[in-house]
C-alpha cells in the first residue's frame, strides 16, 4: 500500500499546456497496465458508510418509489444511442448516461436486485461498445472534441465506469476508464489547449473531471492522474481560470462580473452546479494529498454557499448560477432553486461529513433533503421538477437534447439514494447516527464484533426516535446521536435513563459497553418556529424541525393572497396542532392561529389557517396547485425610517 508522490521535474513539466505533449508519448507504455492498487490516502474520512438492511416509513416509501418509478424504469438503450453518432456540437446527451447510471448504483448498494444488476450491466456492455480504438467515449465530432459539454460528459462516463468497477472488480471497465482520461489529457496536450478554456462557466465544467480523475489515481495508483489533477488545479488560478482557491473567501454570487451577452456561456463564473462540482473533485485531491489549503477552499465556500445564498427550503440559486439569494428568497425569483444544485449541494454536502463528522454539515443535508429534494420529486417518483419556487406552482420541466428527461430528472436519485448509506455510519470509536428514519444498520464496533442498530421512528412527524443497539457480543464504543442545531429542548435516556442536556448543533457522545436490548431514546423540539426575513417588506415562514410549512390551495380559505400575521405562543414560536391531511397527496398538516388583516378600531380577531410540509405542497400527480411559503406582513408606517 502506498501513494505516489509527485516529482518536482514532472510538476515543472506539467506547467505549460505545450509540455503535456511528453505526457501524451508516454501513454501507449502507461495505458495497458491494469493492475489496480489501493493508493494510501493522505488523509482519511472520518465517517465509513454503512448500508441499510432495510428502511421503512415515509423515506423508505420515496426510496422505492424513486427505484421502480424513476431508476427501473429508464430505457438504457436510449442512454447508449447518442454515444454511436459522434455528431454533437453543443448538447449534453453525453451527461445522462452517467446520471442515470451512479443513481442506479447507489440505489443497487441500496437494494441489490438481480434486475437492477443487469441493467447495470447492459449500460456498461452498452457504453463501452461505443468507446473507439483510441480511448475517446463521447458523441462530439472530432473537430468539436473538448467543446462546450464533451468533457462535461466525459466524467460522467469516467465516474459510472469507476462506480461500476468498485461494485464488482471488473477489470474492462477500469481498463475503459483509463482510456478514456488518458484520451482526454492526449487531446489536450495534442492541442496545446487550457482545460480551463474549454467548455462552459470559466472551465468550471470542464475541469470538474477532477473528480473522476482523482479516483483513478487512487484506484491504479499511476502517476501521470495525479499530475494531470494537479494541473487542473494550478490552471484554476490563471487569469483564465475560475480561481476557486484564490477566490474562496469571496461571496459566490460576487466572484465575477455577470455575463453581458451568454448567461450560459464561458463567461459565468457564478455557475452553481458546476462551481460544487470542482470542490468536489477538490475534496479527493486534499485526501490523496493533504495540502490544508484544499480542504480550506472548500470549507469556506461551502460556509459561504450556506451564509449568502440557501433559502429556508435548504437550496437555492436562480437561471442556475449563485446571486445572493438567500436575502432575495421571498420575491418572485425566476428559474428558482434548480435540483441539480440541490442534489450538488447535498452530495457536497455528504462529502464533508464523510470528511468531518460535523453535524453542521448533517443539518444542511437534512435540511435540503426534507424540502428541497423531496419537494422537487413528483409524489410516484417517476419525474423530478427543474425548478422548484417557495411560492407559485410545481411545473414539469422541458425535455433536453432529444433525450426523453433533462438533466435534473437525470440527477434528482444521485441524493436521494446518498441517504441510507449515511443514516448511520461507522467511526473510529464507534458509530454516529446522522439521520432519523425507521430501518436497521448492520456494522463493526472497533473491537470488530457485529453491531445492529434498528431505529423506531416517525421523525419528523413525531418527536420521539428509539435506537436499540444490538452488538453480537457485549462490546466497549462510543455511540454518537446528532442533536439538530434547531432543537433548542432535546431529551436524551440511554435504558430509560435521562442524560444530561445535549447541545444542539452537535453530537451527543455515549460512550459505554453496551449489550444486546440496550436503548438510546430522544425526544427532539417540534415546536413550530417563526423565521422573519426583511423589514420593508417583512415576511414570515414556519418551520416545524426540519420541515418547512407552507400554505397550498387545496388547504380552503383563506385565499393565499390574505395577509396573515402568526399568533406566537413564546417569542420566536407558534403553536402548531397535527391534523389528518384533508388531502391523499398531502404527508403532514397542521392547524395554526394567526391574525388577518382587518379594519376595524379594535382589531382582528385570530382564525385558524392550515399549513402542510413544503415537499408535498403543491405537489400533486394530476394537477398544479398553488402554494406559499413566505407570508409577506404589513407595513407599519410608524417604524418605517423617515426619508
Amino acid at each position: 500500500m502506498r501513494r505516489h508522490s509527485t516529482p518536482q521535474t514532472a510538476q515543472s513539466q506539467l506547467a505549460s499546456p505545450a509540455s503535456w505533449v511528453w505526457v501524451f508519448l508516454l501513454l501507449p507504455l502507461c495505458a495497458g497496465s491494469l493492475h489496480a492498487q489501493s493508493v494510501e490516502p493522505a488523509v482519511h474520512d472520518f465517517l465509513v458508510p454503512v448500508p441499510p438492511v432495510a428502511m421503512g416509513a415515509f423515506i423508505g416509501k420515496k426510496l422505492d418509489a424513486s427505484y421502480q418509478n424513476r431508476i427501473l424504469a429508464q430505457d438504457i438503450d436510449r442512454l447508449v444511442e447518442p454515444f454511436r453518432h459522434r455528431e454533437e456540437t453543443y448538447c449534453w446527451q453525453s451527461e445522462f448516461w452517467g446520471k442515470w447510471f451512479t443513481s442506479a448504483l447507489l440505489a443497487y448498494r441500496y437494494h441489490p436486485t438481480p434486475d437492477l444488476k443487469q441493467r447495470l450491466d447492459t449500460a456498461v456492455d452498452g457504453l463501452l461498445a461505443t468507446q473507439s480504438a483510441d480511448g475517446y467515449i463521447g458523441n462530439y465530432g472530432p473537430e468539436h472534441h473538448l467543446a462546450a459539454w464533451d468533457i462535461w460528459g466525459r466524467k460522467y462516463c469516467m465516474l459510472g465506469l469507476l462506480g461500476y468497477y468498485d461494485l464488482t472488480r471488473e477489470p474492462k471497465a477500469l481498463a475503459a476508464a483509463i482510456r478514456l482520461a488518458d484520451h482526454l489529457i492526449g487531446e489536450l496536450a495534442e492541442r496545446d489547449a487550457l482545460i480551463v478554456k474549454q467548455g462552459n462557466h470559466r472551465g468550471m465544467a470542464a475541469s470538474s473531471v477532477l473528480e473522476p480523475i482523482c479516483q483513478l489515481y487512487v484506484r491504479t495508483g499511476e502517476p501521470r492522474f495525479l499530475e494531470f489533477a494537479e494541473e487542473i488545479v494550478r490552471q484554476w488560478e490563471t487569469p483564465e481560470g475560475p480561481q476557486l482557491l484564490s477566490k474562496s473567501g469571496v461571496d459566490v454570487g460576487r466572484r465575477f462580473p455577470r455575463p453581458t451577452s451568454n448567461w450560459y456561456g464561458w463567461e459565468q463564473g457564478q455557475k452553481a452546479y458546476e462551481m460544487m462540482s470542482c470542490y468536489e473533485g477538490l475534496l479527493e485531491l486534499y485526501r490523496i494529498t493533504g495540502k490544508e489549503e484544499y480542504r480550506a477552499a472548500v470549507e469556506a465556500t461551502w460556509a459561504n454557499i450556506l451564509q449568502t445564498e440557501i433559502n429556508i427550503a435548504g437550496s437555492g440559486a436562480a437561471m442556475e448560477a449563485w446571486f445572493g439569494g438567500k436575502q432575495l428568497q421571498t420575491l418572485p425569483i425566476y428559474h428558482h432553486q434548480e435540483t441539480c444544485v440541490t442534489v450538488t449541494w447535498i452530495k457536497l454536502s455528504q462529502q464533508l461529513l464523510r470528511l468531518t463528522g460535523d453535524a453542521r454539515y448533517a443539518d444542511a443535508i437534512e435540511q435540503a433533503f426534507y424540502n428541497a429534494l423531496l419537494g422537487s420529486m413528483k409524489p410516484d417518483g417517476s419525474d423530478w421538477a427543474k425548478y422548484t419556487p417557495l411560492s407559485g406552482q410545481r411545473l414539469e420541466g422541458s425535455e433536453q437534447c432529444g433525450m426523453g428527461l433533462n438533466c435534473c430528472v437525470a440527477s434528482g436519485p444521485r441524493a436521494l439514494f446518498t441517504l441510507p448509506q449515511t443514516t448511520v455510519m461507522q467511526a473510529p470509536d464507534g458509530v454516529q447516527v446522522n439521520f432519523y428514519t425507521t430501518g436497521s444498520w448492520k456494522t463493526q464496533a472497533p473491537d470488530g464484533s457485529q453491531v445492529e442498530l434498528i431505529q423506531s421512528t416517525n421523525y419528523p412527524v413525531e418527536p420521539e426516535v428509539r435506537i436499540t443497539v444490538n452488538p453480537s457480543e457485549t462490546t466497549e464504543m462510543a455511540v454518537r446521536v446528532r442533536i439538530p442545531g434547531w432543537s433548542e429542548q432535546t431529551t436524551l435516556k440511554v435504558n430509560g435513563e435521562e442524560q444530561s442536556a445535549p447541545q444542539a448543533g452537535s453530537y451527543a457522545r455515549i460512550e459505554r459497553v453496551w449489550k444486546a436490548g440496550d436503548t438510546i431514546s430522544l425526544t427532539l423540539d417540534l415546536r413550530g418556529r417563526v423565521h422573519r426575513l426583511g423589514q420593508f417588506p417583512e415576511h414570515t415562514a414556519i418551520v416545524r424541525g426540519p420541515i418547512v410549512l407552507a400554505r397550498d390551495a387545496r388547504l380552503g380559505d383563506p385565499e393565499l393572497s390574505a395577509i396573515l400575521q402568526p399568533v406566537e405562543s413564546a417569542p420566536g414560536f407558534i403553536e402548531l396542532k397535527p391534523i389528518e391531511p384533508p388531502a391523499a397527496d398531502l404527508w403532514m398538516a397542521f392547524e395554526a392561529t394567526f391574525l388577518p388583516e382587518a379594519y376595524t378600531e379594535t382589531g382582528p380577531k385570530p382564525i385558524q389557517v392550515l399549513l402542510c410540509d413544503y415537499a408535498t405542497a403543491g405537489n400533486t400527480l394530476d394537477g398544479f396547485p398553488f402554494f406559499k411559503v413566505w407570508l409577506p406582513q404589513l407595513i407599519n408606517p410608524r417604524t418605517v425610517p423617515q426619508p
